[in-house]
């Protein structure tokens, strides 16, 4: 069987085309995906053949790891899960093309336990996961904190679910006029925040100088989380050393911290409305792709693979 996908061919070069799938085994699914986001940190990387060295990193490469779409085919062990609507974290099921993401295309088979089922009512919101659960492992990591820094698409999440897990709300950090809108929080220009006092700073901006920031803007043993996807970093170390500066580091996110961010949706805690601003055919991958990663406006592009 084969699957209109999304290839990354080379940096800067992409196409959309079918490729042959592997054959189902008999404890896999077959998902139709119907919206898959864009990620404009890691993707963008990936775009610009930035990314750092990964194994199963390469050219021509499928993309994608924020899918949703229906259970409509399975193995022999996993029948009673047809029908399910589903979030799909990428998927390894490509011939002639790596599959180190792997859900940008209007097709997917993988094991049954990594489709994730969840509400279908949020329909292409639901591709979002994968940030939120992102935002709650950082959060998890360094704890709530009292400043995040940027006002992106995973600033938002992470701002959401602090609030949505009980901390008291933060301050954002933004320098971008247009993206200082708020959910239930300051949003404000660095250069109009005078604390010099933060305990825990948590990085959403993806920015090259941002230790240099936060570590003149922190209380001392005071805590710096990254949350971004960084090519190299580098710091001036007296700032630093005088404060007793603490460092973390929050990777990929776990099983754990999805099923976190669905007890919050399920509660009525969090909402994900708002977070996608645009969204085009699939058929215009190769136009949505440099949009997501440059356009301002665009906080998140998700393509509809429904017309495929």
């Amino acid at each position: 069987m084969d699957a209109v996908a999304v290839i990354l061919e080379a940096p800067e070069q992409l196409s959309l085309r079918p490729l042959a799938l592997t054959p189902m085994g008999s404890g896999d699914v077959r998902v139709a995906v119907e919206w898959s986001g864009i990620s404009s940190g890691t993707e963008k990387l990936l775009w610009a053949g930035r990314m750092p060295s990964f194994p199963g990193m390469g050219y021509p490469l499928v993309p994608g790891y924020e899918s949703v779409g229906r259970i409509v085919d399975a193995g022999i062990d996993a029948r009673g899960r047809i029908g399910e609507w589903v979030f799909v974290p990428g998927a390894n099921c490509f011939q002639g093309a790596r599959g180190l993401f792997g859900g940008a295309a209007a097709s997917v088979v993988m094991p049954a336990a990594r489709a994730i089922p969840i509400r279908e009512t949020l329909g292409r919101d639901g591709i979002l996961l994968a940030l939120a659960a992102t935002a709650y492992h950082a959060i998890e990591v360094g704890g709530v904190p009292e400043l995040v820094i940027g006002h992106g698409i995973l600033g938002r999440l992470i701002a959401r679910i602090a609030i949505a897990s009980g901390g008291s709300a933060p301050t954002v950090w933004e320098t971008d006029p247009a993206r200082r809108d708020a959910f239930d929080y300051d949003v404000i220009d660095p250069a109009d925040d005078d604390c010099r006092d933060y305990v825990a700073i948590l990085d959403a901006s993806g920015a090259a100088d941002i230790l240099d920031l936060a570590f003149a803007r922190i209380a001392r043993r005071g805590t710096v989380t990254l949350a971004g996807f960084y090519d190299r970093l580098a710091f001036a170390f007296p700032p630093a050393f005088m404060r007793e500066a603490r460092l973390n580091i929050a990777a990929e996110f776990t099983p754990a911290d999805i099923a976190g961010v669905l007890a919050l949706i399920d509660a009525g805690l969090l909402d994900l409305t708002g977070l996608i601003t645009h969204a085009r055919p699939a058929g215009e991958a190769a136009d949505a792709y440099p949009q997501a990663f440059t356009d301002p406006a665009c906080l998140k592009m998700v393509l509809d693979w429904r017309t495929i």
